[in-house]
């Protein structure tokens, strides 16, 4: 059985509430009696894009778990490069990252477009994604991760700025079975839907939880719920189960 523990958006920035948060989470998942097989954030790691918010968001997310991790639309790419991975030569091109983890193999793929809020899979990810669903042993189950959800959501703030278009992703997935589901963030609430196919599974927020319009006037982000993470639970006969956690 496989377990990921999934969370999303922690935006470190230099303020000790995001800090505060974040820690509450990762201590939470150190702390728990069976260790997860992994951590996956998703993106959105700083909140303003400086290599000081990656160096403490790196420090934070010191593990002995594996920690696999993807930028999102509020990361810059060359000071996440600096600051989170430690590449003294920065860069600006997209980061895609492929983790093997207990059998399973999952490809975090770079959906954020620099300057802008919304997302999109490049040609370069693009070819990098079908290199690696090419790759992949035969049976090995495969997780796709990135930032920005490929569906509509019904909020009116978040829809226009998910993954577009969506239809040539649909396409790569269509051909390779062996596709599990795919993992997003950036929609801060947690949430379930279909794409392609495949669960489509989002984490919820760490700093801070999205109204959606159904729950009344109020400010677009709610920074009174508490932080929250997903476990995708992964069995020996196939089976994809997700169970959602908030940590007080």
């Amino acid at each position: 059985m496989l377990v990921i523990a999934h969370l999303s958006d922690t935006h470190v920035d230099s303020h000790p509430r995001s800090a505060e948060r974040t820690a509450r989470v990762m201590d939470y998942l150190h702390a728990l009696p069976r260790p997860v097989d992994a951590i996956l954030i998703s993106g959105d790691i700083a909140d303003h894009g400086e290599v000081a918010e990656y160096r403490t968001a790196a420090k934070l997310f010191a593990s002995p778990l594996p920690v696999m991790v993807c930028p999102g639309n509020h990361d810059v790419r060359d000071a996440y490069r600096k600051g989170l991975l430690g590449e003294d030569g920065g860069g600006t091109g997209p980061i895609n990252t492929r983790y093997d983890v207990a059998g399973a193999v999952f490809l975090l793929a770079d959906s954020s477009i620099p300057g802008e809020d919304a997302g999109h899979l490049d040609d370069e990810t693009m070819g990098w994604l079908a290199d690696q669903l090419g790759s992949v042993p035969a049976g090995a189950p495969v997780f796709v991760a990135f930032h920005h959800p490929p569906v509509e959501l019904h909020h009116p703030v978040a829809d226009p700025i998910r993954l577009l278009p969506a239809e040539p992703l649909a396409e790569l997935l269509a051909a390779h079975p062996q596709v599990v589901a795919v993992l997003t963030g950036h929609f801060h609430t947690a949430a379930a839907s279909t794409f392609a196919g495949r669960p489509l599974l989002i984490a919820p927020g760490v700093a801070s939880t999205l109204r959606m319009p159904w729950e009344g006037e109020g400010p677009l982000l709610d920074f009174r719920q508490p932080p929250g993470v997903a476990f995708h639970v992964y069995d020996d006969t196939g089976l994809l189960t997700t169970h959602y956690r908030v940590v007080v």
